[in-house]
């Protein structure tokens, strides 16, 4: 006689969706339509940088990298603020410049925000009154980096007037500034921000062709995730480890909406199937180690993933072979994808990131299992890989094709 485990729970609770979205079984449409010429006609910088703005906030630039890429090349070579004493003094359209240039990777200097210095070197008190300054310079001061001390007090500056200012502003503009100071631009998933751009929509001066096409392109796009998530919900449910592991998180909905904030477009299709089965596999195994393993089961299933091989399964207790099955069914469904692509030499990395993420596991099971209380050093070195990141880092890039080159990867 074997004997009896004790085991912990986690409490969690059932998945709330159930089968909603087996529903979604459509096949996914794609939209082709092009508004780079807009763009183009636009005469003034300013023009430009507020299309380039409005395009991106409403979630549907990926339509039109080449063409923002022109726009802002253009803007940053001929030097826009020399060329334009109006906007050059205006606090707006420069903190707008500033943000959409440094985003794309222009080494835009935070001199520019100089002009609106007083004698001491303070921001002019003379820019509370402009609360769209204040709201374009609080967005851009989020681009920062180490040593901007205009940019860092900029901050505290535009944080601390706009939140005054906030009770005697209109309706509109009072719900921009409550949404940005509660989240900039860029903690924001863009589908969900896109939603949230309704200010764009009762501006008087918003471009209705623009507006349409977004509102078509979020609808297309909402039914091919739906469709996606169909197909992988029933991946999901085959699995069934809602009965066959009912200690571990059923979240397959949760992950895939994470997914969604790494990459919504639709030429990653194939990267967003496989780092959501990947994310949602990686959520049940941590919870085999964080909850319901012993210490000695969790030995044998870290060195099964050491091994990675089918053989490796027989080693295991019964209730961790599906998710080890599963595991290496997923890889193999990669390294199948990448093949035929001929990318399968990426499938290395990702699996090395994953046997890194579960000897980290191991490592903060021993402590728990042993009492040992590691100094911040220690733990903090294990964290930082057992917060997945990495893995997941790596593993989104292994399907996004010829965007990452060997080197980085390396």
């Amino acid at each position: 006689m074997l004997p009896e485990v004790t085991r912990r729970s986690a409490n969690y609770h059932p998945t709330v969706w159930g089968d909603h979205f087996l529903a979604y079984a459509s096949h996914a449409v794609e939209v082709d339509v092009k508004m780079g010429q807009q763009l183009q006609q636009q005469k003034e910088p300013s023009q430009k940088l507020n299309f380039v703005d409005a395009i991106q906030r409403l979630g549907v630039s990926y339509h039109f990298e080449t063409e923002i890429e022109t726009a802002l090349q253009h803007i940053y070579d001929t030097d826009y603020d020399d060329h334009d004493d109006k906007a050059n003094n205006d606090l707006y359209t420069v903190a707008l410049l500033f943000r959409l240039l440094r985003q794309q990777g222009y080494p835009i200097s935070c001199d520019v925000f100089n002009k609106f210095k007083d004698d001491n070197g303070k921001i002019h008190e003379s820019l509370i009154g402009d609360v769209r300054g204040m709201l374009s310079l609080y967005k851009a001061a989020h681009l920062r980096v180490q040593g901007e001390d205009i940019l860092d007090q900029a901050l505290f500056f535009t944080i601390a007037h706009l939140e005054s200012a906030v009770p005697n502003l209109s309706n509109l503009v009072q719900e921009q500034v409550i949404h940005a100071l509660n989240q900039p631009i860029h903690k924001g998933l863009k589908r969900l921000e896109a939603t949230r751009y309704f200010f764009y929509e009762q501006d008087d001066s918003h471009n209705k062709v623009l507006l349409n096409f977004e509102k078509l392109d979020f609808n297309l796009l909402q039914r091919m995730h739906q469709w996606e998530l169909s197909e992988i919900t029933r991946w999901w449910k085959e699995l069934d480890f809602a009965k066959k592991m009912p200690f571990a998180r059923d979240r397959i909905v949760e992950c895939y909406f994470w997914i969604l904030g790494v990459y919504f477009e639709p030429q990653y299709l194939l990267a967003r199937r496989m780092l959501t089965k990947v994310i949602a596999l990686t959520s049940i195994i941590d919870d085999i180690y964080d909850v319901y393993g012993t210490l000695e089961e969790l030995a044998l299933f870290t060195d099964a993933i050491e091994r990675w091989e089918i053989s490796a399964i027989d080693q295991l207790p019964e209730y961790m072979k599906p998710c080890y099955q599963a595991l290496l069914d997923v890889y193999n469904m990669i390294d199948e994808e990448m093949a035929r692509k001929g990318r399968s030499y990426l499938v290395h990395y990702a699996k090395c990131t994953m046997k890194n993420l579960v000897r980290a596991y191991f490592e903060q099971a021993k402590w728990f299992h042993q009492g040992y209380v590691p100094s911040i050093e220690e733990y903090m070195r294990v964290a930082l890989v057992t917060g997945a990141y990495t893995m997941l880092a790596t593993t989104s890039l292994v399907g996004m094709g010829e965007v990452v080159s060997n080197e980085a990867f390396d």
